[in-house]
């Protein structure tokens, strides 16, 4: 994932030019029919400090229902709401054990994106996301099952609420769609602790996560 951010930053290019290009049409008229839609699909996440990149990759997934409300005729309102799995998985070979170490984080998701209709089949789209943790998992497999375990973390030891920035691209095909979207969050996941006078932040990381999905539209 170390090139997404590139990804994201042409994405959010191409939405500006779409807009101006938008605004500079005098045949441009508002559109009266909104839509609803359910949507699901695939999450590749990851935690991040300073900077993204592909390793310890989690994939989970994402589903949930999503309205699309026409501003005119070539941009609208998407605001969604989805039921979203991230984390980070971690796969070590040491002298004591071999094995993968996953931590699962899962969140009701709630974008609210600006979308513009490039074409009649293509758009890209871009706007601010909100999550509020539901609960948090850390499990361990090793080969052979010596260390495996599986429990809860406590929510109250991480953030429960997250936010950041999406961006991404969809095509359509009367009533049905596939995409791609980018989160990058903007939320430490752990709080700040004190240990014998120590502040600490654990897990110190932010959210990262590259989803792709379909869409049914009614």
């Amino acid at each position: 994932m170390k090139n997404l951010k590139k990804i994201a930053a042409v994405v959010i290019l191409a939405l500006g030019t779409s807009m101006s290009v938008n605004a500079q049409d005098t045949k441009t008229s508002t559109s009266t029919g909104a839509s609803f839609g359910f949507k699901g699909g695939l999450n590749i996440s990851n935690m991040y400090t300073k900077d993204v990149d592909d390793e310890n990759a989690l994939v989970g997934f994402n589903a949930g229902i999503f309205l699309e409300l026409p501003i005119s005729s070539s941009l609208s309102l998407q605001p969604e709401l989805l039921y979203s799995t991230k984390g980070a998985e971690v796969t070590y070979d040491n002298a004591f054990a071999s094995g993968t170490g996953k931590f699962r984080l899962n969140y009701i998701e709630a974008p609210l994106l600006l979308r513009a209709n490039v074409t009649e089949n293509f758009n890209i789209h871009f706007g601010p996301y909100f999550a509020y943790l539901v609960d948090a998992k850390i499990s361990n497999e090793t080969n052979g099952g010596t260390f495996n375990f599986e429990e809860e973390i406590n929510n109250d030891d991480l953030n429960k609420f997250d936010y950041g920035l999406a961006a991404g691209l969809g095509f359509d095909f009367d009533g049905f769609g596939i995409g791609a979207r980018y989160n990058y969050g903007l939320q430490t996941i752990g709080k700040e602790r004190t240990f014998l006078g120590q502040t600490y932040t654990f897990p110190e990381g932010k959210n990262s996560s590259l989803s792709v999905y379909a869409t049914i539209k009614f």
